[in-house]
């Protein structure tokens, strides 16, 4: 076989735990401030994520891979529906594929949790995260309203 083949390490995912909340925070932060700004909302959700996603009824995971924390993404529940938010990859573990795993066991834990369908808001700009949503089935649908001035594309994917 001619190259090299790229093999994907595979990557452990695990529920929020309180003592994991510093890691939902700085990934988020830092993957923001590299491509936008952190808002207001932003600054709420993420200094205590306990409050204002796990109880109201939202889910949270982390990514861990050779035991660090590489990642991580929210359901955030918004009107009894579920909302894919705050996933982020450690700047230093991207091109891994870690994203791609992500989103398989996102997809697997939504249809597990009972979830008929998942929404998420995005930036055209993020044209390597748009190409991997519609990779998972993701597809455009109306703007509507979002939290997040960041925001110009609403997606959802049928479970």
């Amino acid at each position: 076989m001619k190259g090299k083949t790229a093999s994907m390490e595979k990557v452990e995912f695990i529920a929020y735990d309180s003592s994991l909340a510093p890691y939902f925070k700085e990934l988020n932060v830092s993957w923001l401030r590299q491509y936008f700004v952190v808002e207001p909302i932003d600054e709420i959700m993420l200094s205590d994520p306990q409050t204002y996603i796990i109880d109201k009824g939202g889910y949270i995971f982390f990514a861990r891979l050779a035991g660090e924390i590489v990642g991580t993404f929210a359901f955030v529940k918004t009107d009894g529906i579920f909302e894919l938010g705050k996933m982020a990859v450690s700047e230093k573990q991207r091109g891994k594929k870690i994203g791609n795993q992500m989103l398989d066991f996102c997809l697997a834990s939504a249809k597990q949790l009972g979830m008929n369908k998942l929404f998420l808001y995005s930036n055209t700009k993020l044209e390597n995260a748009i190409h991997l949503y519609r990779k998972y089935g993701f597809t455009e649908v109306p703007f509507g309203s979002s939290a997040y001035k960041r925001s110009n594309i609403k997606m959802e994917v049928t479970i």
